[in-house]
């Protein structure tokens, strides 16, 4: 379902389809090293399997991305518990930033003519998000209360 409708992630199957071939098997080298990092516990292969597969957090962490859905919303989508979803998109957002798929946390753009001069400067290509994001008015009898709130 994720997958088939483009609105979820906003890419195609193809691209999902590369990303899967190019950072699953990243993914799946740093959690065997991981694991073999660590002294065992139980027989190779025994304790709980994934129930969230690389491909399904590969989504979750896309549809987070993408619409900034809440852990806890993942976990219900995905049948998993909140833990789960938080480990997934900490486990693939540094393999998407190496792929150069990252939000510049260090860099605060207020105009479009800003965003455009960084980016024109730096060499790299930007997507814009223009997700609408619920803010509170202002308390009654403030004297910006009716004022547009979009440019706060």
């Amino acid at each position: 379902m994720i997958i088939s409708n483009r609105r979820i992630t906003d890419l195609t199957s193809e691209v999902i389809a590369q990303l899967v071939a190019g950072i699953g098997p990243l993914w799946h080298e740093r959690h065997q090293a991981k694991l073999a990092s660590r002294p065992r516990k139980r027989a190779v292969g025994g304790g709980p399997t994934h129930r969230l597969v690389f491909v399904d957090r590969l989504l979750a962490t896309l549809v987070h991305l993408r619409h900034a859905a809440t852990h806890d919303v993942l976990a219900c989508w995905f049948g998993v518990d909140r833990s789960t979803i938080t480990r997934a998109v900490n486990e693939v957002r540094p393999l998407l930033a190496e792929r150069g798929c990252t939000v510049s946390t260090d860099v605060r753009l207020r105009t479009l003519a800003e965003v455009i001069d960084h980016l024109g400067s730096s060499g790299t290509t930007g997507i814009i998000d223009g997700t609408e994001i619920r803010v509170r008015r202002p308390a009654v009898g403030r004297k910006d209360r009716n004022g547009p709130i979009s440019r706060r």
